[in-house]
Protein backbone atom coordinates (compact mmCIF):
# COMPACT_ATOMS: atom_id res chain seq x y z
CA UNK A 1 0.00 0.00 0.00
CA UNK A 2 1.44 3.36 -1.00
CA UNK A 3 1.02 6.66 0.89
CA UNK A 4 -1.11 8.15 -1.14
CA UNK A 5 -3.10 5.13 -0.51
CA UNK A 6 -3.12 5.32 3.24
CA UNK A 7 -6.61 6.84 5.13
CA UNK A 8 -6.27 9.91 6.56
CA UNK A 9 -5.75 10.40 10.42
CA UNK A 10 -8.96 10.44 12.43
CA UNK A 11 -9.99 14.08 13.48
CA UNK A 12 -7.37 15.55 16.07
CA UNK A 13 -10.37 17.35 17.86
CA UNK A 14 -12.22 13.85 18.95
CA UNK A 15 -11.29 12.85 22.93
CA UNK A 16 -10.66 9.64 23.94
CA UNK A 17 -13.48 8.30 25.05
CA UNK A 18 -15.65 9.22 21.87
CA UNK A 19 -12.72 7.95 19.32
CA UNK A 20 -12.93 4.24 21.66
CA UNK A 21 -16.74 4.50 21.61
CA UNK A 22 -16.95 4.56 17.96
CA UNK A 23 -13.98 2.04 17.33
CA UNK A 24 -16.18 -0.35 19.45
CA UNK A 25 -19.71 0.68 18.21
CA UNK A 26 -19.54 1.65 14.67
CA UNK A 27 -19.96 0.16 11.06
CA UNK A 28 -15.95 -1.20 9.67
CA UNK A 29 -15.49 -1.41 6.18
CA UNK A 30 -12.16 -2.96 4.87
CA UNK A 31 -9.84 -1.33 2.47
CA UNK A 32 -7.36 -3.59 2.23
CA UNK A 33 -4.92 -6.59 3.26
CA UNK A 34 -1.98 -5.16 5.07
CA UNK A 35 1.50 -7.04 3.32
CA UNK A 36 4.01 -8.77 5.21
CA UNK A 37 2.13 -9.87 8.42
CA UNK A 38 2.32 -13.19 9.20
CA UNK A 39 -1.23 -13.33 10.34
CA UNK A 40 -4.15 -11.95 8.69
CA UNK A 41 -4.22 -8.15 8.56
CA UNK A 42 -6.59 -5.89 7.44
CA UNK A 43 -6.88 -1.63 7.15
CA UNK A 44 -10.45 -0.33 7.28
CA UNK A 45 -12.15 2.77 8.42
CA UNK A 46 -14.75 2.67 11.63
CA UNK A 47 -17.48 5.06 10.99
CA UNK A 48 -20.24 6.39 13.25
CA UNK A 49 -21.84 9.23 13.67
CA UNK A 50 -20.13 11.31 11.00
CA UNK A 51 -16.73 10.41 12.68
CA UNK A 52 -14.26 8.18 10.47
CA UNK A 53 -11.52 5.81 12.08
CA UNK A 54 -8.55 4.54 10.21
CA UNK A 55 -8.01 1.08 12.10
CA UNK A 56 -5.71 -2.32 11.59
CA UNK A 57 -8.03 -5.17 11.86
CA UNK A 58 -6.63 -8.30 13.24
CA UNK A 59 -9.66 -11.56 12.85
CA UNK A 60 -9.38 -14.17 15.39
CA UNK A 61 -10.15 -16.76 12.56
CA UNK A 62 -7.12 -15.17 10.39
CA UNK A 63 -4.75 -15.81 13.57
CA UNK A 64 -1.81 -18.54 12.46
CA UNK A 65 -2.22 -21.05 15.37
CA UNK A 66 1.13 -21.30 17.47
CA UNK A 67 2.44 -24.20 19.73
CA UNK A 68 2.57 -22.15 22.92
CA UNK A 69 -0.06 -19.74 23.18
CA UNK A 70 -3.73 -20.97 23.02
CA UNK A 71 -5.55 -20.93 19.90
CA UNK A 72 -7.60 -17.78 19.16
CA UNK A 73 -5.92 -15.92 21.49
CA UNK A 74 -4.06 -12.97 20.04
CA UNK A 75 -6.32 -10.29 19.58
CA UNK A 76 -7.29 -10.58 22.91
CA UNK A 77 -3.60 -9.53 24.05
CA UNK A 78 -3.46 -6.96 21.61
CA UNK A 79 -6.19 -5.49 23.29
CA UNK A 80 -4.80 -6.08 26.60
CA UNK A 81 -1.58 -4.74 25.63
CA UNK A 82 -3.55 -1.16 25.19
CA UNK A 83 -5.46 -1.63 28.29
CA UNK A 84 -2.00 -1.81 30.24
CA UNK A 85 -0.19 0.96 28.44
CA UNK A 86 -3.36 3.15 29.32
CA UNK A 87 -3.01 2.34 32.94
CA UNK A 88 0.83 2.98 33.31
CA UNK A 89 -0.20 6.57 31.60
CA UNK A 90 2.46 5.98 28.80
CA UNK A 91 0.40 6.32 25.69
CA UNK A 92 2.38 3.48 24.07
CA UNK A 93 0.03 1.46 22.55
CA UNK A 94 -2.65 3.25 19.93
CA UNK A 95 -6.26 2.77 21.00
CA UNK A 96 -7.92 -1.03 20.70
CA UNK A 97 -10.72 -2.94 20.57
CA UNK A 98 -12.24 -6.17 20.73
CA UNK A 99 -14.52 -6.04 18.14
CA UNK A 100 -16.82 -8.11 15.02
CA UNK A 101 -16.09 -7.07 11.66
CA UNK A 102 -16.19 -8.74 8.34
CA UNK A 103 -14.66 -11.85 9.04
CA UNK A 104 -15.71 -12.28 12.74
CA UNK A 105 -14.50 -11.46 16.43
CA UNK A 106 -11.05 -9.86 16.31
CA UNK A 107 -9.22 -6.34 17.25
CA UNK A 108 -9.06 -2.70 15.71
CA UNK A 109 -6.22 -0.59 16.73
CA UNK A 110 -6.15 2.90 15.63
CA UNK A 111 -4.41 3.28 12.34
CA UNK A 112 -0.98 5.31 12.47
CA UNK A 113 0.51 7.58 9.81
CA UNK A 114 4.13 6.63 10.01
CA UNK A 115 7.02 6.48 8.19
CA UNK A 116 7.63 2.84 7.79
CA UNK A 117 11.12 3.03 6.80
CA UNK A 118 11.61 4.31 10.61
CA UNK A 119 12.61 0.99 13.01
CA UNK A 120 14.05 1.05 16.34
CA UNK A 121 17.16 0.95 14.85
CA UNK A 122 17.31 3.97 13.09
CA UNK A 123 15.05 6.09 15.98
CA UNK A 124 17.00 4.67 19.16
CA UNK A 125 19.77 7.45 19.53
CA UNK A 126 16.79 9.81 18.47
CA UNK A 127 14.23 8.82 20.93
CA UNK A 128 15.88 7.12 23.91
CA UNK A 129 13.71 8.10 26.97
CA UNK A 130 10.33 6.77 24.53
CA UNK A 131 12.02 3.51 24.34
CA UNK A 132 13.03 3.14 27.78
CA UNK A 133 9.40 2.93 28.47
CA UNK A 134 8.82 0.28 25.89
CA UNK A 135 11.61 -1.51 27.35
CA UNK A 136 9.95 -1.29 30.65
CA UNK A 137 6.30 -1.71 29.32
CA UNK A 138 7.38 -4.90 27.71
CA UNK A 139 9.41 -6.72 30.84
CA UNK A 140 6.10 -6.26 32.50
CA UNK A 141 3.37 -7.68 29.68
CA UNK A 142 6.37 -10.62 28.80
CA UNK A 143 6.37 -9.49 24.82
CA UNK A 144 7.78 -12.44 23.20
CA UNK A 145 7.91 -10.51 19.89
CA UNK A 146 9.50 -6.75 20.08
CA UNK A 147 11.02 -6.84 16.16
CA UNK A 148 12.29 -3.27 15.79
CA UNK A 149 9.83 -2.73 13.31
CA UNK A 150 7.40 -3.01 15.81
CA UNK A 151 7.39 0.50 16.66
CA UNK A 152 6.13 3.16 14.34
CA UNK A 153 7.27 7.14 14.79
CA UNK A 154 4.43 9.41 14.04
CA UNK A 155 4.14 13.35 12.74
CA UNK A 156 4.06 14.37 16.18
CA UNK A 157 7.66 12.34 16.73
CA UNK A 158 5.80 9.90 18.99
CA UNK A 159 7.01 6.67 19.51
CA UNK A 160 4.24 3.61 19.12
CA UNK A 161 4.91 0.11 20.34
CA UNK A 162 2.62 -1.93 18.21
CA UNK A 163 1.80 -6.00 17.47
CA UNK A 164 1.46 -7.60 20.82
CA UNK A 165 -0.34 -10.59 20.23
CA UNK A 166 2.26 -12.91 21.70
CA UNK A 167 2.50 -11.27 25.09
CA UNK A 168 1.30 -12.19 28.31
CA UNK A 169 2.11 -15.68 28.47
CA UNK A 170 2.18 -17.41 32.27
CA UNK A 171 5.96 -18.31 31.04
CA UNK A 172 8.87 -16.74 30.48
CA UNK A 173 9.05 -15.40 27.07
CA UNK A 174 10.49 -12.29 26.84
CA UNK A 175 12.30 -11.78 23.66
CA UNK A 176 13.13 -8.26 22.31
CA UNK A 177 15.89 -6.03 20.38
CA UNK A 178 15.89 -3.18 23.44
CA UNK A 179 18.46 -4.65 26.07
CA UNK A 180 19.86 -0.87 26.04
CA UNK A 181 18.67 -0.13 29.44
CA UNK A 182 19.75 -3.58 31.28
CA UNK A 183 21.09 -2.73 34.91
CA UNK A 184 19.99 0.97 34.90
CA UNK A 185 17.84 2.10 38.33
CA UNK A 186 14.15 2.60 37.55
CA UNK A 187 13.48 6.48 37.69
CA UNK A 188 10.88 7.43 40.38
CA UNK A 189 8.29 8.39 37.59
CA UNK A 190 8.91 4.81 36.69
CA UNK A 191 8.07 2.91 39.74
CA UNK A 192 5.00 5.47 40.52
CA UNK A 193 3.97 4.01 37.19
CA UNK A 194 4.55 0.49 38.04
CA UNK A 195 2.74 1.16 41.51
CA UNK A 196 -0.18 2.49 39.69
CA UNK A 197 -0.66 -0.45 37.49
CA UNK A 198 -0.26 -2.55 40.83
CA UNK A 199 -2.80 -0.96 42.64
CA UNK A 200 -5.25 -1.26 39.10
CA UNK A 201 -4.78 -4.90 39.04
CA UNK A 202 -6.34 -5.36 42.34
CA UNK A 203 -9.40 -7.69 42.01
CA UNK A 204 -11.68 -4.79 42.36
CA UNK A 205 -10.46 -2.17 39.92
CA UNK A 206 -11.94 -2.21 36.31
CA UNK A 207 -8.68 -2.99 34.93
CA UNK A 208 -8.63 -6.15 36.63
CA UNK A 209 -12.27 -7.40 35.97
CA UNK A 210 -11.30 -6.14 31.66
CA UNK A 211 -8.05 -8.41 31.79
CA UNK A 212 -10.00 -11.40 33.45
CA UNK A 213 -11.93 -11.57 30.00
CA UNK A 214 -8.95 -11.36 28.08
CA UNK A 215 -6.62 -13.56 29.44
CA UNK A 216 -6.38 -16.36 31.43
CA UNK A 217 -6.34 -16.25 35.70
CA UNK A 218 -2.80 -17.85 35.34
CA UNK A 219 -1.77 -15.41 33.38
CA UNK A 220 -2.93 -12.86 35.21
CA UNK A 221 -1.31 -14.04 38.42
CA UNK A 222 1.59 -14.06 36.11
CA UNK A 223 1.73 -10.29 35.33
CA UNK A 224 1.18 -9.42 38.60
CA UNK A 225 4.09 -11.54 40.09
CA UNK A 226 6.23 -9.73 37.39
CA UNK A 227 5.60 -6.13 38.35
CA UNK A 228 5.65 -7.31 41.93
CA UNK A 229 9.75 -8.25 41.50
CA UNK A 230 10.54 -5.77 38.96
CA UNK A 231 9.16 -2.89 41.58
CA UNK A 232 11.17 -4.68 44.01
CA UNK A 233 14.34 -5.02 42.13
CA UNK A 234 14.07 -1.76 41.15
CA UNK A 235 16.38 -1.85 37.88
CA UNK A 236 16.23 -3.06 34.76
CA UNK A 237 16.59 -6.74 34.75
CA UNK A 238 19.27 -8.45 32.08
CA UNK A 239 17.91 -11.40 29.94
CA UNK A 240 17.08 -15.32 30.43
CA UNK A 241 18.28 -18.29 28.63
CA UNK A 242 19.56 -18.48 24.86
CA UNK A 243 16.30 -16.81 23.25
CA UNK A 244 16.16 -12.79 23.83
CA UNK A 245 15.98 -11.79 20.64
CA UNK A 246 13.55 -11.85 18.62
CA UNK A 247 14.43 -12.89 14.55
CA UNK A 248 14.24 -11.08 11.82
CA UNK A 249 15.46 -8.12 14.44
CA UNK A 250 13.45 -6.30 12.37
Amino acid sequence: MTDSEQPDQAPVSIDLSTLLEVMQTGELALEGLMPWSSNYTFLGTISANSVAVPVVYKPQRGERPLWDFPEGSLYKREVAAYLVSAALGWNLVPPTVARSGPHGVGSAQLFINADYDEHYFTLKERYPDQFRRIALFDLVINNADRKGGHVLLDDDEHVWAIDHGIAFHDEYKLRTVIWEYVGQALAEDEQAALRQLQEQLQDDQPLAQALAELLFPREIAALQSRLNALIKRGAFPGPRGSRAMPWPPV
